[in-house]
């Protein structure tokens, strides 16, 4: 199977989304949608929902961002770092959105800087230092696969702001997923040696997909996407033993503190700062 079939496969269902492109969704997703939080909707448990998945955001977004003067190509640095704008800005809204909904009225800054790593619900293989680009490619598809199929079916929320996120991130997780299971078959079908690397890098996420599906359960569409790219990249399919611990519980790797540290340096050292 040729690239151009996985992308083509993969966009099946998503019709409307096959010619999305980085930059170019500028308008507001909520624009004129009713901020108030519907009557049966828990909002300790929506605000709880938006900080999990924009610590997923805003952690990848970091790690990709890592990649700004490092990948391989001028062009592919560019993919990533846009790539990360656009988790980034899922982040801004989800935080902003927990800020309404918790009760504190915290904005996004305070979620993104002025917490610490225990505070942080983000799954650990976004925390992962990159490796190199099999592995990052391998998460990047893993992610993007599982964040999609859970931002479709958060499309039909029955809360009005965070179904809009979903529907505006589902079109931007569409073209992620297609970039990385494009390389994944490059790769994978390449060269001795790319090919080497890339299961090398499948054993590497694969510890770590127990914990996907035990914070959203979307097994089914995740592994249906994995089999058609691994079957393309003539790559096995990752087998997975769960690691123990669980970043949802605020339990993470020694990775994401220096992380963490890193992104929140400027803030911290100048708080109320503005530019």
């Amino acid at each position: 199977m040729s690239d151009d079939h996985v992308y083509l496969t993969l966009a099946e269902g998503h019709e409307d989304d096959t010619r999305w492109a980085y930059g170019t969704g500028f308008e507001d997703p909520l624009h004129g949608v009713d901020t108030t939080v519907p009557d049966d909707v828990d909002a300790a448990g929506l605000a709880a929902l938006c900080v999990a998945l924009g610590d997923d955001a805003l952690v990848s977004a970091q790690r990709l961002g890592e990649w700004v003067t490092r990948a391989p190509e001028l062009e592919e640095e560019v993919a990533l770092a846009n790539i990360g704008l656009d988790l980034l800005g899922q982040a801004r809204l989800l935080y902003s959105r927990a800020g309404q909904t918790d009760g504190t009225g915290r904005d996004e800054d305070a979620y993104a800087y002025f917490r610490d790593a225990a505070d942080f619900r983000n799954v650990r293989l976004a925390e992962l230092p990159n490796g190199d680009f099999a592995f990052s490619i391998v998460r990047l598809l893993v992610l993007s696969s599982w964040r999609l199929a859970h931002f479709e079916r958060l499309a039909s929320h029955p809360d009005p702001v965070l179904s809009a996120i979903a529907a505006k991130g589902a079109k931007e997780l569409s073209y992620h997923r297609q970039y990385a299971a494009e390389w994944a078959v490059r790769l994978g079908d390449g060269t001795d040696e790319s090919h080497r690397r890339m299961r090398r890098a499948q054993e590497q996420v694969a510890p770590y997909l127990g914990e996907l599906f035990t914070a959203f359960d979307v097994r089914q569409e995740v592994v249906a996407d994995l089999k058609q790219v691994t079957d393309a990249a003539g790559l096995p399919m990752p087998v997975y033993r769960p690691l123990p611990g669980c970043g949802r519980e605020g339990e993470h790797t020694e990775h994401l503190a220096p992380l963490l540290a890193e992104l929140q340096g400027i803030a911290r050292a100048h708080p109320e700062a503005t530019w």
